[in-house]
């Protein structure tokens, strides 16, 4: 009998060690965050920090979020106009289009394609700082790391992208309507009149917040893989993967726990 039920326990015992190490990680992570948020708002402040990372997260980030959203937008366009075309459906373009720009595709590759650029840079550099005993240097010098790396990356990311998703929003929607106009056929008046009329201020909003738990999960991943490091250049490398794969991971579930709250 224990012979047969050997392979069984074996199956349920690997089972229960991947949850409770699942269970840990989030544990980690939540007290990782906890404590970068407490001591962020207390003094001394690194506004200069801030602002350089406003520029490395939202700036230097703008040109692929752009490409990314205009070509999303042309195809997208494209695409509709192919599969209303099959159902005299076209005039739903304008308005699926739209919809489907603000409401999924801007905030959520724009999310993806920064975290690929920005989490993966932040684990690399505070992954090397951590080899390197730069981090040590730093609490050495009675400077918190926490204040003085992570804030600064965190909060940076928590204005940046929201922002960059309310360009990208803009730039695919420009995107969709070039493709209708000039190669579909539509009437531009039409069009804009069309987008407008389907656009509301709950669609931005909720772009908006999902951008904002798009860019503290982006910023947390990063940092957090980056300050875990170990292990010399390999450790480096294992951590800049996990940021990124990381970071995907949470953005793709929160996306879809916040769609369905606002749709369910």
């Amino acid at each position: 009998m224990s012979a047969t039920l050997q392979p069984v326990i074996g199956f349920f015992g690997s089972i229960g060690r991947l949850f409770i190490a699942a269970l840990a990680a989030i544990g980690r992570v939540t007290v990782f965050a906890a404590t970068t948020i407490s001591r962020a708002v207390r003094p001394p402040y690194y506004p200069s920090r801030l602002f350089e990372q406003l520029m490395q997260i939202g700036w230097f980030s703008l040109p692929v979020v752009g490409m990314t959203a205009i070509f999303s937008g042309a195809a997208l366009a494209q695409q509709t106009f192919t599969a209303g075309s099959r159902f005299n459906a076209t005039s739903t373009v304008p308005a699926i289009v739209v919809l489907g720009i603000v409401r999924e595709l801007g905030p959520v590759l724009v999310g993806l394609m920064v975290a690929g650029r920005v989490s993966s840079a932040m684990a690399a550099e505070l992954g090397t700082m951590r080899v390197t005993e730069q981090l040590d240097a730093l609490t050495t010098l009675r400077t918190d790391p926490y204040r003085y790396l992570i804030a600064p990356r965190l909060f940076a990311a928590l204005i940046a992208i929201p922002l960059m998703v309310l360009v990208a929003n803009a730039i695919g929607i420009f995107g969709g309507y070039f493709v209708a106009v000039y190669k579909l056929g539509f009437n531009a008046v039409g069009y804009l009149d069309t987008t407008r009329q389907f656009l509301t201020a709950t669609d931005l909003q909720m772009a908006l917040v999902k951008s904002a738990f798009f860019g503290f999960f982006i910023a947390l991943m990063g940092c957090y893989h980056g300050f875990r490091a170990q292990g010399g250049a390999a450790g480096v490398g294992r951590a800049t993967t996990d940021a990124v794969v990381s970071a995907f991971i949470l953005i793709l579930l929160s996306n879809m726990i916040i769609t369905l709250m606002a749709f369910g």
